[in-house]
């Protein structure tokens, strides 16, 4: 526990890289089944960051080989700090029966997610038969069914429950969604840079920009009402022991954490894309997509360490181990990325 803080900062790397495989999935999916027909124009770009799968199976193995350091509860009976007293642990936090279901679900959204890039490629060939079309069609159905489950239980699992005792019906649509916020935001920067860079093997109308802007403040909106609903009902209705894990947040160690992934989350993001001729300003854009995806690493280390007692954690980037574990991760990250793109020949070499 005395390193939690540190170690926490690979749990964040290992969510933050998830949703980055799982987000051009699951943005392609959507777009595929909405009938969008810019989707033609990232897609494959989007879907490229599937190989990033390896990567956080890699890492999920490390963190939950590491028991005690990536979850609080683990070795105590009694209920970790702010869950309010309730009874022992419960099923849930058996650690085997946590270690069964984060590996299988991994593996089977991993496979999925496969056969999704399998499939939307044969289905883009002249030739593809339409059985071919319509099995694409019925795997583009069950991606996003597969990212609200798998989503909801990587939320209980490496967030909410860390407290034991606490939780929000809401929580798993909260975390999911603001990972794909993050994507959106991720996906929107290297797009601009690589359309800036003359490396794209097929350049992108300006329109793109505009919808992804437009997907964007969406995305913010919606991502505004989930981080506030559950607050909501937490203070409106006077539950101590359920509000006390936010205040701790908010007021104590973590507050300036706290309000900074709201304001690079919510204010900035709103305030510049619901202004009209900023959704047309691709530069700009990309700014509010940084902005997301630095909002949305802190917003997870936030609810990661804010788990349990302030002793045990620090503000991120304060150690040396804090600096290696980041740029170790984000290295790897960015070596299989480019040679997916590369062998993918999407990217001019």
């Amino acid at each position: 526990m005395e390193h939690f803080g540190t170690w926490s900062i690979l749990t964040t790397n290992f969510l933050f890289v998830l949703y980055l495989a799982l987000g051009g999935i699951i943005f392609s999916s959507l777009l595929h089944l909405v009938n969008g027909k810019w989707r033609f124009q990232v897609r494959d770009l989007a879907c490229a960051f599937s190989a990033l799968f390896p990567v956080a199976g890699v890492l999920l193995l490390i963190l939950l080989a590491n028991g005690e350091s990536t979850f609080t509860w683990v070795g105590h009976e009694e209920p970790a700090h702010g869950s309010g007293g309730h009874g022992g642990l419960n099923a849930w936090h058996s650690y085997g029966f946590l270690v069964a279901r984060q590996v299988a679900g991994f593996l089977l959204v991993w496979w999925l997610c496969r056969l999704f890039v399998k499939y939307q490629a044969l289905a883009a060939e002249p030739e593809a038969s339409d059985a071919v079309r319509w099995r694409f069609r019925n795997i583009a159905l069950l991606i996003p069914f597969a990212y609200v489950i798998y989503g909801t239980l990587v939320a209980w699992d490496f967030e909410m429950t860390q407290v034991p005792g606490w939780h929000s019906a809401s929580y798993g649509a909260y975390f999911f969604q603001s990972n794909f916020h993050m994507f959106l935001g991720f996906f929107t920067v290297v797009l601009y840079l690589l359309h800036r860079s003359g490396k794209l093997a097929k350049g992108v109308e300006p329109y793109v920009f505009n919808y992804l802007a437009q997907f964007m403040l969406a995305m913010t909106i919606l991502w505004t009402y989930l981080y506030f609903t559950q607050y909501l009902i937490m203070w409106y209705g006077r539950l101590p022991w359920d509000i006390i894990r936010y205040n701790n947040m908010m007021y104590e160690g973590l507050g300036g954490l706290w309000w900074t992934f709201l304001t690079l989350k919510f204010i900035i993001p709103f305030t510049t894309l619901a202004i009209t001729p900023n959704r047309h300003n691709p530069p700009l854009i990309a700014l509010v997509g940084a902005s997301i995806v630095v909002g949305t690493w802190i917003e997870r280390y936030t609810w990661v360490v804010g788990s349990t007692d302030p002793e045990h954690y620090h503000y991120p980037f304060t150690s040396f181990l804090d600096l290696v574990y980041f740029a170790a991760v984000a290295g790897v990250v960015w070596y299989v990325a480019k040679r997916a793109l590369e062998r993918q020949g999407l990217i001019r070499t």
